[in-house]
């Protein structure tokens, strides 16, 4: 993946050609020409030494490696005419149609992108992205430290084989800072560190091909928006996605989002919007993503899952398993697992969890929260302030809860649990943490439920009713006891004929 120099490969320095590294002298031209050379000799190294390096828009081409040594500063030219355009998005690293192609080394490429002539606020067009690869082979990006974009710090766009490890992404200069845009197929990025604005790590499908074979593995994410995401663009859906050993958490600054001021029960200065985000709202097909051993801080919602339909008739989602995540969470803003009426998510496994919320919420009526089919997805979609304080559920298949534990304020109100519209719902010792200073009105509440089947932890708070179900239709929901509970009601409905709605079954009980 990454280029190891032959005993006939070139090794080119910049200063050959007469670059200057003084932080004034424009050096496109110089560095362009020793990355020509090195690609006319049959491929090589082009080395960036110690200094600022001032350049405009530089073409990488195959069997070259750009590779930037301790001290070496690449710094973007302030003028937006210093950069060429490629798919409509100048940038100021552009690698397109090429094999073999590498960044690596111990230096910084800076984008400039505080500068004023880029700062013409949210997806405003023009601005430059670091690097921009596009239907490139066998990519790899090494160790080197990337900061201060003018808009996203780096792309990949229908690539196939792309290695980033070990580099290191600062990027606070400007709106739609993301750490790194993956659109391609057979990608790995390991032990990287993103502090970013915007999302840290993001997926996206912008054409009908997936973006599949994506590993994320040993990664710290540090935002303002979302820490790893899939979406918004979707129009391929997502296959084959593993994310693991990574760590989420506020972003080091925040000069735009302010969100505790803009937005209503946030309860921490700096917030992740979602620290995971699957989000499926352009016809896409996503399939078989896998999440585990993450931690989050300070993160509004821990996980958003979302299958819309944006601006064409909805696609799929589906084979979802997180595991092995421990957050913290800082807003009224629950998990969110919602689909749109006649699209189900189906088959989603989340397990083994344990989260603490700092913001506690009024008792809330789950036939508020709207649908808003065709909005932007984000957790704040359904109002700021959602009816359930652990899991929200709507239009959904086949869910599974297991081995959930979510510890809250005292004042808290609202239910563990509320479920609408979904089919096969499974929750087996999930619920609050023991100890909670007051009764709940509800622990588990559900609407419209078919074949549901509950399975409380063990040791439970105090509640007026454990289950409260309503709707329309025969509900087939099994409510399993492992001893009777001390006080309250163990079930209330008016769904269905109520005889059969809720069956109550307790050990050694067929």
């Amino acid at each position: 993946m990454l280029l190891s120099l032959s005993a006939s490969a070139a090794d080119i320095n910049i200063l050959k050609y007469g670059a200057k590294g003084d932080g004034t002298t424009l050096n496109t031209v110089a560095i362009q020409q020793a990355i020509d050379e090195c690609s006319a000799t049959g491929g090589g190294r082009v080395t960036v030494p110690a200094g600022i390096f001032l350049s405009g828009t530089l073409y990488l081409k195959s069997k070259v490696n750009l590779f930037l040594e301790a001290g070496a500063v690449l710094k973007g030219s302030s003028r937006i005419s210093d950069y060429h355009e490629v798919r409509h998005t100048p940038a100021l690293i552009i690698a397109e149609e090429l094999q073999q192609v590498s960044v690596t080394g111990p230096g910084t490429i800076d984008g400039n992108g505080k500068a004023k002539s880029f700062q013409h606020g949210d997806n405003a067009k023009g601005r430059p992205m670091l690097m921009f690869f596009i239907d490139c082979s066998d990519v790899g990006i090494k160790d080197i430290r990337l900061r201060s974009p003018a808009f996203w710090t780096q792309k990949y766009l229908g690539c196939d084989g792309v290695l980033v490890t070990g580099i290191s992404v600062y990027a606070h200069a400007n709106w739609n800072n993301d750490g790194i845009d993956i659109d391609s197929k057979n990608v790995t990025v390991s032990n990287c560190r993103f502090d970013t604005d915007d999302d840290a790590i993001c997926l996206k499908s912008e054409r009908e091909e997936p973006c599949e074979n994506i590993t994320i593995t040993n990664c710290v994410a540090a935002s303002n928006c979302n820490g790893i995401k899939m979406g918004t663009a979707s129009s391929g859906g997502f296959r084959n996605i593993s994310i693991s050993n990574c760590a989420i958490h506020a972003a080091s600054e925040d000069n735009i989002r302010h969100w505790k001021t803009t937005l209503t029960g946030i309860t921490a200065d700096k917030t992740v919007i979602s620290g995971i985000a699957i989000e499926d709202v352009d016809g896409g097909h996503s399939d078989q993503i896998n999440i585990s051993n993450i931690t989050m801080q300070s993160v509004q919602t821990p996980i958003f899952i979302r299958l819309g339909n944006r601006h064409q008739p909805a696609g799929s989602l589906q084979h979802v398993n997180i595991g092995n995540i421990i957050a913290t969470s800082e807003s009224q803003m629950c998990n969110i697992i919602s689909g749109i009426p006649d699209a189900d998510i189906k088959d989603v496994s989340i397990h083994d969890i344990q989260l603490v919320s700092h913001a506690a919420g009024k008792a809330a009526l789950a036939d508020s929260v709207p649908e808003n089919t065709r909005g932007y997805p984000e957790n704040r979609m359904f109002g700021q302030t959602l009816p359930a304080a652990g899991f929200f559920i709507r239009h959904a298949e086949h869910i599974r809860l297991s081995r959930i534990y979510l510890e809250v304020p005292p004042e808290e109100e609202r239910p563990f649990l509320v479920a609408d519209d979904t089919r096969g719902l499974e929750v087996n010792d999930a619920g609050f943490v023991k100890g909670t200073a007051h009764a709940f009105p509800v622990l588990y509440f559900m609407r419209n439920a078919k074949e549901a089947a509950v399975t409380p932890p063990m040791f439970l708070p105090s509640f007026d009713v454990l289950l409260q179900t309503e709707g329309k239709g025969p509900a087939d929901i099994r409510l399993f006891l492992k001893e009777k509970p001390a006080r309250g009601k163990t079930f209330s409905t008016d769904q269905g004929t109520k005889k059969d709605a809720v069956k109550v079954f307790f050990p050694g009980q067929d």
